[in-house]
């Protein structure tokens, strides 16, 4: 029996996934995850690196998210599913690559400077 423990990350969400051969399942902070990610656009994300690498149905996701927004989780997920995936057989790398899925979109908010409105925003200037 194979299994697999990953993270993934995205902003400040982290996901943390236990993967093991199963029926298909994906538990997120013990709900399932239709239930955790109410909306389609976000269960399409949670579930696409197991859709793209074609394994859909061979493995139980248990994933414990925290920090960031829910779309980050999501994404977070995602990378954890196919980080675990490759894990276990390297010959999904590829296709998981094509999609975009291995790359960690590493951009973050930006910290608020001294001095300014926000993190680049200006106070207005007045010459007189």
């Amino acid at each position: 029996m194979s299994t697999t423990n990953t993270s993934g990350r995205r902003k400040t969400a982290v996901a943390r996934i236990y993967l093991s051969e199963g029926s298909g399942q994906l538990t997120v902070n013990g709900k399932d995850y239709k239930e955790y990610f109410p909306t389609l656009p976000l269960q399409y994300i949670a579930t696409q690196s197991v859709e793209v690498s074609g394994s859909s149905g061979k493995f139980d996701v248990k994933a414990n998210v925290a920090g960031g927004g829910i779309k980050g989780q999501a994404e977070a997920v995602r990378l954890a599913i196919a980080k675990a995936i490759v894990e276990l057989d390297a010959e999904k790398k590829p296709a998981l690559r094509a999609k975009g899925i291995m790359t960690r979109d590493d951009r973050m908010v930006e910290r608020k400077k001294p001095g300014r409105r926000k993190a680049r925003k200006r106070f207005q200037f007045s010459k007189r």
